[in-house]
Parts: C-alpha cells; sequence; structure tokens
C-alpha cells in the first residue's frame, strides 16, 4: 500500500467514527490544487538536466496552506499528495489557522552542488511563485531541503512579488526566521516520547535508543535524547549505519556528518547493515527517515 492510500484510509476510518457526511468525506480527500513542473537547469559541467518538481496544495479552508518542500529521489505524486493531505489534518488538530499542503523535486541533493541547487531551487520557485504566497500557501523546509533552500525562495519570489519574508517559514534567522526551528521537529519528538515512556513510568534517562535517520529530524532528536540521559545505541543514514552499545558519541557524530556529507566512515562504532537497524534490540526504536518503512 502506498502512501497515499494508506493516508486515504485512515482519513476514511477517522471520517467514519466522525460520522461526516459521505459528500463532505469525498470532498476533504481531493485536493485543492496539484501543480507538476518540469526544471530545467544547467549543471556545473556545462550539461543540462530536467528535474520534476510538484506542489499539491490540499485545502483552504482553515486558513493559508502549510507545508514542507522535499529533495529526495523517490518524490512521486502520490507521496506529495498524501503528505498535503496530512498536513491539512495536522493543522487542524494543532487548532492552528493554516491548511496542509506539500511540495518536492525528485532529484538527490547530496549528488548536486550548492550552486545547483540553487539553481533548481530558483527554477522550481519561478514555476509556482504566482502559485504561492503569504495569504495563499506557505512553503518550509523538509527532508533534503534547509533554511538556505528557504533563503534562495524567498529571494526568488521577491523578485516577482517584492520582498517578502513571511512567503517561507524555517529561512534563516537574519532573514526574520524563529529561534528554534532548526531543532523543532526532533524536539517535538523527544516531547512524544517523553508522554510515551511516561505512560509506562519511564523517562528517557537510562533508555537505549535505536535512530534510523540522521538528517534535520533523526540529528537533533539524538542531540536532545543524549542531554536528557539517553543512550544512542545505533544511527543509520543514507550513507550506512553504526552502532556502539556502549553509546554514541552524539556531538562527535554530528561534526563528522557534516564534514563528511554522512556517517559513514566516523570511527565511534561498528559499521552495520542498515538493512538489519530496525531489528537491533533496543528499548525505543524512532524511524526519522521516510515513511512506510515499519509494514508488519
Amino acid at each position: 500500500m502506498n502512501a497515499l492510500a494508506a493516508t486515504s484510509r485512515n482519513f476514511k476510518q477517522a471520517a467514519k467514527l466522525l460520522g461526516l457526511d459521505s459528500k463532505l468525506e469525498k470532498s476533504l480527500l481531493i485536493p485543492f490544487r496539484e501543480i507538476k513542473v518540469e526544471c530545467t537547469i544547467p549543471k556545473d559541467d556545462g550539461t543540462l538536466a530536467s528535474y520534476v518538481g510538484f506542489r499539491v496544495q490540499h485545502d483552504n479552508a482553515r486558513g493559508p496552506m502549510k507545508g514542507g518542500i522535499r529533495y529526495h529521489h523517490e518524490v512521486d505524486p502520490d507521496e506529495v499528495n498524501a503528505l498535503a493531505q496530512l498536513m491539512t489534518w495536522k493543522t487542524a488538530v494543532a487548532n492552528i489557522p493554516y491548511g496542509g499542503a506539500k511540495g518536492g523535486i525528485g532529484c538527490s541533493p547530496g549528488e548536486l552542488s550548492i550552486s545547483e541547487l540553487e539553481r533548481l531551487t530558483r527554477v522550481f520557485t519561478q514555476k509556482i511563485h504566482d502559485l504561492i504566497g503569504i495569504h495563499t500557501d506557505v512553503p518550509a523546509p523538509d527532508m533534503g531541503t534547509n533554511s538556505q533552500t528557504m533563503a534562495w525562495i524567498l529571494d526568488e519570489y521577491s523578485k516577482f512579488h517584492g520582498y517578502s519574508p513571511a512567503v517561507v517559514t524555517g529561512k534563516p534567522v537574519d532573514l526574520g526566521g524563529s529561534l528554534g526551528r532548526d531543532a523543532a521537529t526532533g524536539r517535538g519528538v523527544l516531547f512524544a516520547t517523553e508522554a510515551l515512556l511516561a505512560e509506562h513510568g519511564k523517562g528517557i534517562a537510562g533508555q537505549r535508543f535505536v535512530i534510523q535517520g540522521f538528517g534535520n529530524v533523526g540529528s537533533w532528536a539524538a542531540q536532545l535524547i543524549t542531554e536528557a540521559g539517553g543512550k544512542v545505541i545505533a544511527i543509520s543514514d543514507v550513507t550506512g549505519a553504526i552502532k556502539n552499545v556502549n553509546g554514541i558519541d552524539i556531538a562527535q557524530l554530528v561534526k563528522h556528518s557534516a564534514e563528511n556529507k554522512g556517517i559513514k566512515g566516523f570511527n565511534g562504532g561498528d559499521a552495520i547493515d542498515p538493512n538489519s537497524l530496525l531489528t537491533e534490540e533496543c528499548d525505543v526504536l524512532m524511524p526519522a527517515a521516510l515513511g512506510g518503512v515499519i509494514n508488519k
């Protein structure tokens, strides 16, 4: 079952429990707008490369649509549609005045230079600038993107509409971004874990953690868990996986990952098969990469 089918199934189950009218249920499943654009850029070597970008604007009944933009080679319309739908439910449950949207470009950001990523981001913004905006649709970082990506979007969008810092969230603090934004999702993981463990009379301290993913979410979750007294014993990312039963030095791993574009080669643990990470013995398993990895 793909992401969209799973998300739609869960919504239908919730709609049934809520007693929603069938016509309203059907309306809520259909996105407000789906955008697919071609993005061709010159590579650093002079060749041309084409990528496909998506923006799905799911619902704006509660306010401007809101959702991240991810860069990943597996980005496809169904995934983006599912994530946009989930953003609608997330903002509604949190009771904030936004709707839901999501975007992405099918690319491998680790294989692109900084200048290539900038060109790709600016071309994508040129294609969708008239469909996003402060009161319409506000993008944010997601997998494979960061505050620098948002700065490029802000700058490119402002060329068409005048300086508009509120067109994106997750931008650098110097451009009006929020303090703590980088750590926010990882901190949310920490809070959720604390709440779950509390139900069982436990806390973060002394627990053994295995984390799949060491991007923005996984790396911050690992740092905050360590600060709270937890022990991270295994971690993976797209480059590989490592294990240290005595606990991984997260501060050193963050430094290594930044310098080497991944955790591969880190000497503070033993290399293991990334495919075995989800079955490593631990107290808490945290999938912090792609969705749908636990399927049985």
